[in-house]
């Protein structure tokens, strides 16, 4: 059995020399050894396939945790110390933090273990083992059935592959498909509900450069923060106790403070989130010409009218500062990959594959009977979708990204359908839920700011959405009003739910009162009116024609596997799940900058500094550290101090507090970005310009020993010298 399903892998895994290149991909680890051990140890790689995933014996993959299922951390210490980063760790610190004791400004490092603070909620999980269960998944489902009969036959395997798992206290089983829905594998996972929080350096060195550096290199982020798995006295799950002890894992990482240089092998293990590597050239030209700039508008002119009340204002802009940066994050991203895809010439690439791939086609009887025709279908699909998937955009980034006030009117319509479904029972228990979200909701609001950004995405929304599926009140309202700014003047001035006080007024009329204000507020009346046609105009047609390219996807990864040569392979798109990527430390080139070296140092920090600046300030500790030039064992070489480093592995959301290991399977880094014009690897990796940026880890344990005089957590570490033997 174990060889049939080998067999299969293989001829599912085989890509083409066009798109796998050395450092690409995110590889199972389970199939390391049949598919990429030989050319990792032709990179440098020292350790087997063995060391990096086993069943059987403790392996890197025991180290390796899916922290909150959102992030990925890594255990490096036998005392189930995690290391992640600091942005991922970001919530728990700030639920920590008060006024007088901001643990995100002044840092946080526990003296002991009975110090370290509880984080109800957050989770660590380990992968126990995944198997390949294809055959079983895919049984009985017959030969060209549509999407919908495919879906249904396929649900009833899962549930009766679900029902013969044994249930065990925090085991889970996952049922994922990988490409494109033509291979299953089941994944179980054993997940940890006491986890701690030991130690995080200020923002001042975990969020240093902030918006200003995301996705930019050159960095100096001290992106890490420190928590800790508990355990029950038998080292099983458990949830929080002061009876629980430390964990004890079946491996954890050593600690190089070797560092790093061009061209040493690294390899990042995590849980990358979503990628789409096998899109026809026509879906990533509409990214790139069509969604993106739309996107980039929307988000565009809502950060511009942030920003100018942020500068103006220092309680608006702590206040607004993690908005600003929850909306930035993917506006730049979408900027990079744009920019990448045109330095890449990524669609002529794709144009240039695709002909090959008709021309391996149209040369065999048998794959022109089964795939002559799938690329123009998949085309043709995709134009015809375009303006549904446009409106989709649009609407998500109005109605449920920029525009704040609108989370206010959802509410209140979910209030409004709890009353109508079912009763004024359940209508005044949501509402007494409701009352101190919305408390919360006012706490941080500036109903000024949000009228100009509303007054914006309006024009934004007009300019880019297709005429035919705009909801008719939407151009009713511009022909009474006007532009976009005068439309927001006057839902802002004309409803009553833009101030806390007009809100707690509507909550308290009579059910049957209510439901008549919510009909007569204008407010209520444009995002009812837009939603609603959203969900009985747009989406329906949306998610069939979706469908239809689901389908077709399906079978062109199908049609890519068949046709092309052998001796190549094929990594499946992230799916959340564990990966390997392999790559090397590398700097890289632009015409309009020229050479990026592949390491920063602490002297980058202090040119950065700007006293006072949220984003550029430094710790006074941290610069003294560097006038006297105290940096311990954890120096270079050359006697400066290494604080992050790039490479050519191919990461992704959800990579964030991935760890680096060397060519020995040590810690060398931690991964938490990517370079701007690299951010194009999720839909198009170039080893030209795809490059993850990763803090060293001599930059973390320098914080630790000496800024934070934490040496106490040094000492749990297993520090190790591989190139001096």
């Amino acid at each position: 059995m174990r060889k049939k399903i080998i067999s299969v892998l293989l001829i599912l895994c085989f890509a083409i020399p066009q798109i796998v290149k050395a450092g690409e991909g995110m590889w199972l680890p389970i199939f390391l050894k049949s598919l990429n051990e030989k050319e990792m140890r032709k990179m440098g790689m020292k350790m087997s396939a063995e060391d990096i995933y086993s069943v059987n014996k403790g392996s890197l993959k025991d180290a390796i945790v899916h922290f909150g299922g959102f992030c990925t951390s890594e255990i490096i210490s036998p005392d189930g110390l995690l290391l992640t980063n600091h942005h991922c760790g970001y919530s728990q610190i700030q639920r920590h933090s008060t006024v007088e004791n901001n643990l995100l400004k002044n840092g946080f490092w526990a003296e002991g273990r009975d110090e370290e603070l509880s984080c109800p909620g957050l989770s660590a999980t380990f992968i126990v083992k995944i198997e390949d269960i294809t055959e079983a998944i895919l049984q009985n489902v017959p030969e060209g059935a549509d999407e919908s009969k495919r879906n249904e036959i396929i649900d009833e395997n899962i549930a009766l592959i679900r029902d013969g798992f044994e249930k065990v206290n925090y085991r889970n089983l996952q049922i994922k498909p990988f490409y494109q829905g033509n291979q299953y594998f089941a994944i179980e996972t054993v997940t940890y509900p006491d986890v701690r929080l030991v130690g995080n350096p200020p923002e001042s060195i975990g969020k240093f450069g902030a918006d200003t550096d995301n996705w930019i290199w050159p960095r100096h982020t001290g992106d890490f923060a420190f928590f800790r798995i508990y355990a029950d006295q038998n080292n099983d799950p458990a949830e929080y106790s002061e009876s629980n002890i430390p964990y004890n894992p079946r491996h954890f990482l050593p600690i190089s403070v070797d560092g790093v240089e061009e061209d040493d092998f690294t390899l990042v293990f995590g849980f990358p989130g979503r990628t789409n590597e096998y899109l026809p050239a026509v879906a990533v030209d509409q990214i790139a010409n069509v969604y993106n700039p739309a996107r980039i508008e929307m988000r565009d002119v809502a950060l511009k009218a942030m920003d100018r009340y942020m500068r103006k204002d220092e309680e608006i802009r702590l206040q607004y500062a993690s908005k600003f940066a929850r909306i930035a994050n993917y506006w730049k991203k979408w900027q990079g990959e744009s920019l990448g895809l045109k330095k890449t010439n990524a669609i002529q690439k794709k144009q240039d594959y695709e002909a090959q791939f008709l021309k391996k086609v149209n040369k065999r009887r048998k794959y022109r009977n089964q795939y002559s025709g799938v690329l123009e279908d998949l085309r043709q699909a995709y134009k015809a979708e375009e303006d549904h998937r446009l409106a989709t955009s649009l609407h998500y980034e109005f109605l449920r990204r920029n525009v704040e006030i609108f989370r206010l009117c959802r509410q209140l319509s979910l209030m409004e359908g709890a009353l109508e479904n079912y009763g004024d029972q359940e209508f005044d228990r949501y509402k007494q839920k409701f009352i101190p979200q919305a408390q919360g909701f006012f706490d941080s609001y500036r109903s000024n700011i949000d009228k100009e950004v509303m007054g914006g995405q309006i024009s934004a929304y007009k300019k880019y959405m297709p005429q035919a599926l705009i909801w008719p009140g939407f151009n009713e309202l511009l022909r009474q009003h006007g532009d976009g700014d005068a439309v927001a003047n006057h839902l802002f001035t004309e409803s009553r739910i833009t101030t806390y006080e007009g809100l707690v007024e509507l909550t308290e009329l009579s059910p049957e009162k209510f439901v008549i204000a919510m009909v007569n507020d204008p407010l209520m009346s444009l995002y009812k009116g837009i939603e609603d046609h959203f969900n009985e105009v747009i989406s329906p047609v949306f998610k069939e024609k979706q469908n239809m390219i689901d389908e077709l996807q399906r079978k062109y990864m199908k049609a890519q596997m068949d046709v092309f040569s052998k001796k190549e392979r094929f990594y499946p798109d992230a799916n959340g799940s564990l990966r390997v990527t392999y790559g090397k430390v590398q700097g890289y080139s632009t015409e309009e900058a020229g050479n990026y070296h592949h390491m920063t140092y602490l002297e980058g920090v202090v040119d950065k500094y700007i006293p006072g600046d949220y984003e550029f300030d430094v710790p006074q500790k941290l610069l003294d550290l560097y006038e006297s030039k105290d940096y311990g064992q954890y120096a270079a070489e050359d006697g400066r101090m290494p604080v992050c480093f790039i490479g050519s592995n191919h990461t992704s959301g959800g990579n964030s507090g991935s760890p680096a290991i060397d060519a020995y399977g040590n810690l060398v880094g931690l991964n938490f970005d990517r370079v701007w014009e690299g951010t194009m690897s999720d839909i198009h990796y170039d080893i030209s310009l795809c490059r993850n940026i990763m803090v060293d880890i001599r930059y973390v344990l320098f914080i630790v020993d000496k800024f934070a005089g934490a040496d106490h957590l040094i000492k749990e570490m297993k520090l190790v010298n591989p190139k001096k033997g």
